[in-house]
């Protein structure tokens, strides 16, 4: 579990996040949503390490990341998965080459054993073929699926995604949520995903921050946002005429529900 504690994040005389309080839980999908510029790209590099809070506490299962020492941060950083939003692979390495090179890092596998390790990842996100082909044979969603691999190739407790569907069309971004998903519940993983995505909102989103001009303006789950009256939120998700319309009928069965009647 990792809990931020009244964060604020200023650069220079321009504050950035406002007093930010949230928990982010274990064997869960957290996602981190709000429009461009909102600050969750800034709030997720502080949970990371990318930046360094102006004020108050980030907690990884009660230790503050935020008063360890550099040392402290090498090894709990051990801990962290990373997907980012290109995937980020080495073009140069094949993507088991790709996949090892965490663990050719800081395991203390023998060769043989981090061939295994790393095949076994690429196993679990169904590219066990893939082994010798390079980044460039790969499709965009293929190498998101590599990337998961990699990232999970040390038994990450935290994992954290950077938009990891940018980019892939809808099919194949489903096929990325169900994958990030899966591999939360089956490792129970702190998983904190920053995404614009409401496909990912309406799909995994288990547990959500909406972050509004640098406030958490709201959190709750999937099923709450359907029924949810806060303005900002609605503003956001539901912008478009087809989320406007799947919001209207929800609120109407709900309406119904309560009156003791049969939903339409």
């Amino acid at each position: 579990m990792i809990e931020i504690k009244n964060l604020y994040k200023s650069f220079e005389d321009k504050e950035v996040l406002h007093d930010i309080n949230a928990t982010f839980e274990n064997g869960k999908t957290n996602l981190i949503i709000g429009q461009s510029g909102s600050g969750k790209t800034v709030l997720m590099k502080n949970i990371v390490g990318l930046l360094d809070p102006t004020k108050g506490k980030i907690l990884y299962d009660g230790r503050n990341f935020v008063a360890m020492s550099k040392q402290e941060k090498v090894m709990l950083r051990r801990e962290m998965g990373m997907i980012f939003q290109s995937a980020a692979l080495f073009d140069s390495l094949s993507v088991l080459e790709n996949v090892m090179f965490p663990l050719d890092m800081f395991s203390t596998m023998n060769l043989r054993e981090r061939q295994k390790r790393a095949m076994d990842c690429l196993d679990r996100v169904n590219l066990k073929d893939a082994g010798s082909k390079f980044p460039g044979e790969l499709s965009g969603g293929m190498q998101k699926r590599v990337a998961i691999a990699r990232a999970i190739s040390l038994n990450p407790k935290y994992l954290f995604c950077d938009e990891p569907n940018s980019g892939l069309d809808p099919k194949t971004s489903l096929v990325i949520d169900e994958l990030l998903h899966s591999i939360t519940q089956e490792f129970q993983t702190t998983t904190i995903i920053n995404t614009h995505d409401m496909n990912s909102v309406m799909g995994i989103g288990e547990n959500i921050i909406f972050i509004y001009k640098g406030t958490a303006a709201w959190t709750g789950n999937k099923d709450q946002i359907m029924t949810s009256t806060n303005k900002k939120l609605n503003d956001f998700i539901f912008a478009s005429d087809l989320f406007k319309k799947v919001k209207e009928e929800e609120m109407a069965n709900h309406s119904a529900v309560a009156k003791g009647e049969h939903p339409v």
